[in-house]
């Protein structure tokens, strides 16, 4: 795939279903069952946008873009669409931006630190999407 794909747009949000699915085991997911959704704030055009993943035993079940409302989450996670855009590149760790307050955590903290090198794991299939982030 040579074209870049906008970043949150349907055409990405199917690519990321198709390379999460295909490229994330659900073993080295520790089998995890749980739900998050990014809110990502001061995107393009002033509007916000999500990003809500779900997995049932490890396997990715869910994978959804859009415009705020967002469907609810174990996990909710937001913060700038520019922190977002770097975590996506593979510039910052999911990790780093929450322990440096780049972004804001609801959820239980405690499961959340677990859960973070899955984030990662996430992030980095997402990171190979070729994409056109949009400029705020």
């Amino acid at each position: 795939m040579d074209e870049k794909l906008m970043y949150l747009g349907k055409s990405w949000r199917d690519e990321g279903l198709k390379l999460l699915q295909s490229e994330i085991d659900p073993q080295k997911m520790h089998n995890v069952t749980t739900s998050m959704v990014d809110i990502y704030e001061h995107g393009p055009e002033g509007k916000e946008f999500f990003l809500f993943l779900k997995c049932e035993d490890g396997k990715v079940v869910a994978f959804e873009t859009g415009e705020v409302p967002a469907p609810e989450a174990e996990f909710i996670i937001c913060g700038p669409y520019s922190v977002f855009a770097s975590i996506t590149r593979g510039e910052l760790s999911s990790t780093r931006a929450l322990m440096t307050g780049k972004l804001r955590l609801k959820g239980n903290m405690a499961k959340a630190v677990r859960l973070a090198p899955l984030a990662d794991r996430v992030n980095k299939v997402l990171s190979m999407i070729p994409t056109d982030y949009r400029e705020v």
